[in-house]
């Protein structure tokens, strides 16, 4: 009997180590972060990525190609049910924290291939990349 409930906890004790070791083990990122290098030849292999610029500013400066779905007025999260999760997507905003939280976003709506620019707009811009802007009246 004593050897029984020994198993016994013993199995018990291993599932939750698999179960915790699986959760602090899972490399199975939400989404990936790329250096403005390699969002370029993200852009040049999947012609078709979707671009995401998730900021306030976008009128003040963007990576041609981005569509404006600002994080901060919900935009965004009204935009999410009507992207194709079957799609690529590069998100960026001008600082980190809002970046995360929409690539999380996506990743938890059921996003596979979402990709999130590295030091934001800001790095673009150092690494001489292109960018546009709205024109004004």
């Amino acid at each position: 009997m004593k050897t029984i409930k020994f198993v016994i906890m013993i199995s018990m004790l291993a599932l939750f180590c698999l179960v915790i070791a699986r959760d602090i083990l899972d490399t199975d990122s939400p989404y990936k972060d790329v250096s403005p290098q390699q969002a370029m030849r993200l852009m040049k292999k999947y012609p078709d990525i979707k671009i995401i610029d998730v900021s306030g500013i976008y009128d003040k400066g963007h990576i041609p190609g981005a569509v404006n779905y600002f994080i901060g007025d919900g935009s965004f999260d009204q935009a999410i049910n009507k992207l194709d999760k079957k799609s690529r997507y590069l998100i960026y905003y001008h600082t980190t924290k809002p970046s995360v939280k929409a690539a999380k976003k996506l990743h938890n709506a059921g996003f596979k291939k979402v990709y999130r620019l590295q030091g934001n707009y800001f790095a673009w811009v150092q690494a001489g990349f292109e960018t546009a802007h709205k024109p004004t009246i």
